[in-house]
């Protein structure tokens, strides 16, 4: 069964196709259309087996055009992978915000499509391009079915002490301002990837899993389900990020707009895009294989970065220690958590006094692949989980359409 996983942003629009079976998940082909609506649009098609092929199409100007221009490669009689675009039976779709009224992933239908546009305010980047990327399918695949799976899901267990803030509650019951958490399609893949290598049903784990990117979060997950996440109402709160700030003194986002003039929505700007690693580190890059290039060649603000970095890291792990009363792992995912063994064993190094030991060898073995990096003494697991969030999506797309 062939599946399509579909990640709509603002200017672009990433694919996935897989072929579903009992026995085993496998990636047909994967790629993107990049600067959607401009006059240079960008194709890169990719085949498990080294093939890819990148190009500019003729007439991308919206969504539907480039969905229209991937299905001309899924087909091409050379080197496409599907004889026809009806062998694709489910679309499965990110989708950024749902609110409080969708907990799990659901068949798309126009009361879900309202929900979506309703939580426009609430991810204006990134909503709006979903729905144009469930609409462009709804076009072009005609009668095949569409699944939503949203972002913040996994993160709707957490408690109202979790996800409040403390402001008028009028804030929270008429204009939805909370703590929502994103990432949630990541979280909850690697927390049932990670019961299974510990042979455990997903019910039965409690561990803090770790989102290291250019985007991070974090999450305390108790018996399965969060209890807490580093992000909030938006991606911009809790972790230092590539180009976020990540936490900080509400009164400084004041004094900044203050001190520069900026609109709201330039300050926006600078504390998702302008900020972060990219702004403390000094290089050009907010890349964490360069900070840490940087830093052992004797940058001090690139050094200064690392280290502000993993102190974020480290409060938050020491937080959610005490929140899950000794949790039994630790686990690394994303970019920086899969591959960085030096972000990794400087996090560790600071767990000390959590009895919690860096297995040296393990740590500069274990680069993007599943495996404990802590020593057989710690008391608990350090482990390197290997995220999939197009997997997960494509698995939720057909346990909901029932078609396991």
């Amino acid at each position: 069964m062939k599946i399509l996983v579909i990640n709509a942003g603002s200017s672009s629009l990433k694919f996935t196709l897989f072929e579903m079976n009992k026995s085993e998940n496998t990636v047909l082909s994967s790629g993107q259309v990049e600067r959607v609506g401009t006059d240079r649009p960008n194709l890169i098609y990719k085949r498990p087996d080294g093939f890819k092929k990148e190009f500019s199409p003729a007439g991308v100007k919206n969504h539907a055009d480039a969905l229209r221009a991937i299905c001309g490669e899924l087909v091409n009689a050379e080197y496409g992978v599907l004889k026809d675009l009806s062998e694709v039976k489910a679309i499965g779709h990110r989708v950024l915000h749902g609110g409080e009224k969708v907990t799990k992933p659901v068949e798309v239908t126009e009361e879900v499509k309202a929900i979506i546009r309703e939580c426009f305010p609430l991810g204006p980047l990134h909503n709006p391009a979903n729905l144009m990327g469930i609409e462009a399918c709804e076009e072009i695949f005609k009668g095949v079915p569409n699944v939503g799976v949203f972002d913040t899901q996994f993160h709707q267990t957490m408690p109202a002490e979790a996800y409040l803030y403390a402001i008028p509650y009028e804030f929270y019951k008429e204009h939805g301002i909370r703590k929502y958490g994103f990432h949630g399609t990541s979280h909850h893949f690697v927390t049932l990837s990670t019961a299974e290598f510990l042979g455990k049903n997903p019910e039965d784990v409690t561990i803090i899993t770790c989102h290291l990117g250019n985007g991070c979060s974090m999450a305390a997950v108790k018996n399965g389900k969060c209890i807490d996440t580093t992000m909030g109402l938006t991606p911009l709160e809790g972790l230092m990020m590539g180009t976020r700030s990540g936490d900080m003194d509400p009164a400084a986002v004041l004094r900044i707009a203050e001190l520069t003039g900026k609109t709201p929505a330039e300050v926006d700007t600078l504390l998702n895009k302008k900020s972060g690693l990219y702004a403390v580190g000094g290089i050009e890059s907010g890349d964490m294989r360069d900070i840490i290039a940087a830093a052992e060649g004797g940058n001090e603000r690139a050094a200064l970065a690392l280290k502000m970095f993993v102190r974020r890291v480290v409060k938050y792990i020491g937080s959610y220690f005490v929140l899950l009363n000794g949790p039994e792992a630790l686990v690394f995912t994303g970019g920086i958590g899969e591959y960085s063994h030096e972000v990794r064993k400087l996090v560790l190094q600071e767990l000390a006094s959590l009895n919690i030991k860096m297995d040296e060898e393990a740590n500069n073995t274990f680069r993007g692949k599943k495996g404990v990096i802590s020593t057989a003494d710690s008391a608990w697991k350090a482990i390197v989980m290997p995220t999939n969030e197009e997997l997960m999506i494509a698995k939720s797309t057909k346990t909901v359409l029932g078609l396991d």
